[in-house]
């Protein structure tokens, strides 16, 4: 599992999970971290990482965000997506979920006990997070894209929900919407 979307100011935070079974040698040609991809690069490698294994994404939304914090919808999100598995037939209770880092928001958010580890650098040394990066990224980035439609005085559509100079613009002219991380930006109004 590896989330995306943690440090935004506006949008979902998203946690992508795949699947993989053991025994399994090879993946996609050219799968990275999410971050080390091009955004064009990532859109090609997502049909691929779909057709490579099982997956989901799980979110949290802006205002729960706000309501609970980052961490706490960091679990939820992930829980999420790990209810979407076992929906779809994985067996999530005898799974190893690993998490890229050093610290587990996912236990506090557990109903019952899972094996969940944590290592830093999983983004770019195991290719099943690295494919879960690569879920998340592009499925919170299409999000973002939409939301831009409605909201284009923001400049979603090339900053993601981050905090560029131009969002920050944006807000200043045009005040905060329902996506934003309200507890998250200062604003003089």
């Amino acid at each position: 599992m590896d989330e995306v979307g943690r440090g935004a100011i506006a949008g979902p935070v998203a946690v992508g999970a795949h699947v993989i079974l053991t025994g399994t040698d090879s993946f996609p040609e050219g799968l990275r971290d999410s971050k080390l991809l091009s955004e064009k690069r990532r859109d090609a490698l997502a049909p691929l990482v779909a057709d490579w294994g099982t997956g989901a994404v799980g979110y949290a939304s802006a205002e729960e965000i706000d309501a609970h914090g980052i961490t706490a919808m960091l679990g939820e999100a992930a829980r999420r997506a790990l209810l979407e598995l076992h929906r779809s037939g994985v067996s999530v209770d005898t799974a190893v979920i690993l998490l890229d880092g050093n610290q587990d928001w996912l236990t506090p958010c557990l109903r019952k006990p899972l094996d969940v580890r944590t290592r830093v650098g999983a983004d770019r040394a195991c290719a099943s997070v690295a494919a879960a990066s690569v879920r998340a990224k592009v499925a919170r980035d299409s999000l973002m894209r939409e939301a831009h439609e409605a909201h284009p005085e923001y400049a979603w559509g090339s900053n993601k929900g981050y905090g560029a100079k131009a969002h920050y613009e944006g807000i200043e002219a045009h005040g905060l919407t329902e996506l934003h991380r309200h507890t998250w930006i200062k604003t003089s109004r």
